[in-house]
């Protein structure tokens, strides 16, 4: 692993030989002792390159993770090199507008951005991210395919049931929501459902507005 200093910041350049797990052992080495002096001071920008490493999301936010670390690095991109997945493995996206009504569930294999509202009774099902640009008072179920780093994003967030992967979010009075209009949204962090203001999206998911290639 080296690691490079730029005018924007820090370059990350990760070894693409050994196994993931080595892999994170020595970035977490470098940051936590050797690079400890330079990784010190003000919000510092990172960008990764995996080289020829094809890396899941899983393992890209476990590199995120092991970053965010060292508090005032922010990771602003991980660049692989691998062949890009045949067309059809990328990940799909939809827009879909109109009202979810009660009784109704619409369902697809991808990341939905819905604008419209879901009404109580209502479901919103997909194996990727779920963004509704709207009310969501019913029930939305993101990585429904086991993708736990999958979201749920919502203009007014006030649902029935929250789901991401196999995790089911507390009852509604447990959330402890603001009454204000502030967009939000839903996330797994270590196994629980946790509620954030949609500024913090790009801290904790970096990359989930990230549509290229979709």
């Amino acid at each position: 692993m080296t690691i490079k200093g730029t005018k924007d910041g820090l370059i990350f350049l990760l070894d693409d030989q050994c196994e993931f797990e080595e892999l994170l052992a020595e970035l977490r080495h470098k940051i936590e002792t050797t690079h400890q002096q330079i990784l010190t001071g003000p919000i510092i920008h990172v960008h990764v390159k995996l080289g020829n490493r094809a890396a899941t999301e899983e393992q890209r936010e476990a590199i995120r993770k092991v970053i965010r670390g060292r508090g005032n690095l922010v990771v602003q991109s991980i660049v692989s090199d691998a062949p890009e997945p045949p067309g059809d493995a990328r990940p799909r996206f939809r827009i879909q507008k109109g009202i979810v009504r009660s009784g109704q569930t619409v369902t697809f294999d991808g990341t939905l951005l819905f604008i419209g509202d879901v009404n109580p009774g209502g479901s919103l099902i997909c194996t990727g991210d779920i963004h509704v640009m709207g009310a969501l008072r019913g029930m939305a179920h993101a990585g429904s395919a086991g993708n736990a780093m999958a979201v749920i994003t919502a203009a007014y967030l006030r649902p029935t049931q929250l789901r991401i992967a196999d995790v089911v979010s507390r009852p509604p009075d447990e959330w402890g929501l603001e009454s204000d209009a502030t967009m939000e949204f839903a996330y797994l962090d270590q196994g629980r459902m946790e509620i954030d203001k949609i500024v913090h999206l790009h801290r904790i998911r970096p990359g989930v507005f990230d549509f290229k290639g979709v």
